[in-house]
Parts: structure tokens; C-alpha cells; sequence
């Protein structure tokens, strides 16, 4: 049974995923590009391409999310107890690993490569295309992306039956800020100008809480947050 603080992580994970000062800067542009269209364009019909090519966009990725949760589901919910005991110790050790990542405290050259969103090739149909490009950016193409997605895996491992829940919880943290700047992509890109410079703050507290959530699954503890969530309720009462 999956606990609600995990899926809380996962739906943060997937809004720091969004958030990530090497992604974030690049996304209205990006699917202004998918669209066929202009950011800067105020028409109605260019506001409603960006829009529904971000669709298909969060589309794509969340069907390999939803994927990629079926099968850890069916190769998880077999495994006998010893094995859930080193999957969470396993776990708990890559949370961990990617909170000191996201940290800064551990570099690790592949994940510092810096990859650019870029499109070489189209289909005819442009929501195609969109769906195609969300499905490969599913695999991150940014070592933001892939740092808080890692964890998330991680997690999953430590909690069998549970994948598909927290990559969905995942898919929804990443994908409805991607539908509110496909909404308002102008307005968004203006907003993200901005701001750029403070985003990496958001990594720093997100690694922290990393660690903090990777020691719990190390030592089997988050039943115990679950626990204490009880009991204040029981006091408040």
C-alpha cells in the first residue's frame, strides 16, 4: 500500500523536473516551435496551437511513464520479503545519491552534461510530433530531469505495487505546468525571465528533502511518519 507522503515527493519531483534552471528557460519557445508558431503571437489560434501541442506533449511522456509503472508493478509485486529489505536499502542509498546531487555536493559527468530540446524531424501531423518528442523526453533530457526522475525510480523499487501510482503522481508535477504555459505561453515566458536565477534554490531544498526521504527508506522508517501523522490527528481531535 502506498503511503501519502511518497506520492507528495513524487508530485514535487515532477514540479522541481519542470522547474529546473536548465529546462525551464527553454520550454515556451520549445513548444511554441512544436506548434508551428510564435510565442510572441497574440492571436487566439496561436495561443490554442501551443496549447494543444503541450497536450500531446504531457501526453507522450505520461504514457511512457504509465508504461515503464505497469512493468515495475508486475516485476516488483513478486519478489519475496528479503528482497523488499535490499530493494529499500538500494533505494533509499540512489534517493539519497541524487539529493547529494541535486546539492551539488556529488558531480557526476554524465549527469552534468547539458542537453538542449531540439527537434531534427517531424511528422506530418504536428500533434504527432508533440507526442513523439514528450514520449523521448520522458528519458530526460536534462540532468535536472533525470536527477529528481532517479529518485522517484528509486522509490518505486522500495514499494511494490506502488510504481505506477507514483510515476502518475510524478506525470502530474511535471505535466500540468506544462499545460499552464502552453495556456499562457507568453505571459509564462515573460514570468520565467524573471525568475530564472532564484530556480536553483528550488533544487537545494528539493535535494535536501531527498536525503531526509532516502534515509527513511534506507532504514525502513516511513511508516513511522505515518505513524505520527495518526497520532496528531488523534490529538487534534
Amino acid at each position: 500500500m502506498i503511503d501519502t507522503l511518497s506520492l507528495h515527493v513524487a508530485f514535487i519531483a515532477g514540479l522541481v523536473s519542470f522547474l529546473s534552471p536548465c529546462v525551464l528557460p527553454l520550454i515556451p519557445g520549445f513548444l511554441a516551435y512544436l506548434s508551428g508558431t510564435s510565442v510572441g503571437e497574440g492571436s487566439s489560434r496561436s495561443r490554442r496551437e501551443i496549447f494543444f501541442n503541450s497536450v500531446f506533449f504531457v501526453l507522450g511522456f505520461s504514457a511512457v511513464f504509465a508504461i515503464l509503472g505497469v512493468l515495475l508493478n508486475t516485476l516488483l509485486q513478486s519478489v519475496a520479503y528479503d528482497v523488499q529489505i535490499w530493494l529499500s536499502r538500494i533505494g533509499g542509498a540512489i534517493i539519497i545519491f541524487f539529493g547529494l546531487y541535486l546539492l551539488g555536493i556529488i558531480k557526476v559527468s554524465f549527469l552534468d552534461r547539458e542537453h538542449k530540446l531540439s527537434v531534427k524531424w517531424r511528422f506530418h501531423s504536428r500533434y504527432a510530433t508533440s507526442f513523439v518528442f514528450g514520449a523521448a523526453f520522458a528519458a530526460g533530457w536534462t540532468p535536472c530531469v533525470g536527477a529528481a526522475l532517479g529518485a522517484i525510480l528509486g522509490l518505486a523499487a522500495t514499494q511494490p505495487g506502488a510504481a505506477l501510482y507514483l510515476l502518475f503522481a510524478y506525470s502530474v508535477g511535471l505535466g500540468f505546468p506544462f499545460l499552464l504555459v502552453g495556456l499562457f505561453a507568453a505571459q509564462s515566458q515573460a514570468l520565467i525571465q524573471r525568475y530564472v536565477t532564484t530556480l536553483k534554490y528550488v533544487q537545494v531544498i528539493f535535494g535536501a528533502l531527498l536525503i531526509l526521504l532516502g534515509v527513511l527508506v534506507f532504514t525502513q522508517s516511513l511508516s513511522l511518519i505515518a505513524s505520527f501523522e495518526f497520532v496528531n490527528r488523534l490529538l487534534l481531535n
